[in-house]
């Protein structure tokens, strides 16, 4: 089932995560909790990635290391839509409204060309 065509979008994308998740048995172990725990620990994966490279290294990733780098971003997307799915959010939905706070938050007038935080330009 997973080896399939890529989902055509999320929903579809968290009805094949579940049904993998279900036929293993481990549906008990996805409470929001652990899910939650489990994006911040895949990130760190992520993270550990980059962890020694060069800004310039970091943009030119070996195949070997551009390959590791997308299982663990694939990692973070799924326990991410395992969360939205088992708290019923819609991620596309919120990830519209939190650009457009952030287009109120962040002017691009004000803001543009700083990597300051909104409340400190």
């Amino acid at each position: 089932m997973m080896g399939d065509a890529p989902p055509r979008d999320l929903g579809e994308l968290a009805a094949r995560i579940r049904a993998f998740a279900q036929e293993r048995d481990w549906d008990q172990f996805h409470t929001p909790k652990n899910l939650a725990m489990g994006v911040a620990i895949e990130a760190a994966e992520l993270m550990e990635e980059f962890h020694w490279l060069t800004p310039e290294q970091s943009a030119q990733l070996t195949p070997q290391t551009l390959q590791a780098v997308r299982h663990e971003m694939a990692d973070v997307f799924v326990y991410l839509v395992l969360l939205a799915d088992k708290l019923g959010v819609d991620l596309m939905a919120a990830a519209a409204e939190k650009i457009a706070i952030n287009a109120k938050k962040y002017p691009a007038d004000t803001v543009r060309g700083k990597a300051t935080k909104y409340d400190k330009y």
